[in-house]
């Protein structure tokens, strides 16, 4: 019975969980190719026009070393806001949507698996 349990907590956890926890990081990588020219990852990454991303997800907003976030981002970041995947989602494919008056000119991400794969690129940099 106590197996049972167990297997069905398993079965109802795998379809609770967030659909880009299955994206590809590979894809994804391609996918960043649209953020490069204002975002940066990776070990030498520096600030540009946006902040560098190493640690996004999960990350509480507004915490990027030497950026001069948006107001619109800073109020966000004092409410508490958190780059969670389902956070980073809307925001990928909506900005303005999520934080009203933020600096970023990105319209957003059209498809949904574009948005999984990026999120899952991000999430190799720690």
């Amino acid at each position: 019975m106590t197996r049972q349990i167990a297997i069905a907590a398993l079965i109802a956890a795998s379809f609770a969980a967030p659909a880009f926890a299955s994206g590809d990081a590979a894809a994804g990588e391609k996918v960043f190719n649209k953020c490069k020219a204002c975002h940066a990852v990776g070990e030498d990454a520096k600030n540009k026009v946006g902040p560098i991303l190493n640690g996004i997800v999960g990350a509480a907003a507004g915490q990027v070393a030497d950026f001069k976030y948006s107001d619109g981002l800073v109020a966000k970041a004092a409410e508490g806001l958190t780059w969670d995947e389902e956070t980073l989602a809307a925001f990928l494919a909506k900005p303005k949507d999520v934080v009203d008056g933020t600096k970023m000119s990105f319209a957003g991400l059209k498809k949904e698996d574009e948005i999984e794969n990026v999120i899952a690129y991000l999430a190799t940099f720690e």
